[in-house]
């Protein structure tokens, strides 16, 4: 019985090594591709930082900025916080208008915001497992909401190899700050590309 402990406990062990050594691999491994402003990805705290011009509307920038508050908040493993945050954004989502923008895009961003809300609900009720399961397919939906709104703001699209097989988010600092592992692998992770 002994032997099979020690047995699971080396195996835990070396899990763990190879986990932080392929996070940090992964860090050195590549460069961000510059991305034009058409595509996706995060932000940070420098909420006031973001800009807009006069094709963009500034429901879409509050979106961002509720969703990079949710982000901080699974950065710092904040359950309570990231509660409240997800029924921010679920509402901010809600009350988003899709007419200031061309007819031919209309349709698809109608469908990305009600994608969008439909993952930002379920935050406000559960624990933070859930929370970063329902953020995943988020982020999906406001990388693909940037690609037709745009933005002024540098966004990173920064990839955690190590959750769920690979999962990707936006930020607006280059530093890696995993929302899906906090405080357990902070730096997890890398900058995929650059939109602006």
């Amino acid at each position: 019985m002994k032997t099979v402990k020690r047995s699971i406990g080396t195996l835990a062990l070396a899990a763990t090594m190879i986990l932080s050594v392929s996070c940090k691999d992964a860090n050195k491994s590549e460069t961000a591709a510059p991305v034009s402003k058409g595509t996706h990805q995060e932000m940070t705290n420098d909420h006031k930082d973001l800009a807009m011009n006069d094709s963009q509307d500034s429901k879409s920038e509050i979106i961002l900025k509720d969703y990079f508050n949710l982000k901080d908040a699974l950065v710092n493993d904040d359950n309570a916080k990231a509660k409240k945050l997800g029924s921010t954004l679920t509402k901010s989502l809600k009350s988003f208008e899709v007419t200031g923008y061309p007819e031919s895009k209309q349709a698809k961003l109608k469908e990305v915001i009600d994608n969008a809300a439909k993952h930002a609900a379920p935050i406000e009720k559960n624990d933070i497992k859930q929370q970063r399961e329902h953020f995943k397919k988020l982020s999906a939906e406001i990388t693909n909401m940037v690609a037709i709104t745009g933005t002024e703001t540098k966004l990173y699209e920064q990839f955690c190899p190590m959750y769920d097989g690979g999962t990707a988010w936006l930020s607006t600092k280059e530093e890696i700050r995993n929302p899906y592992y906090g405080s357990q692998m902070l730096k997890c992770g890398k900058v995929q590309r650059e939109i602006n």
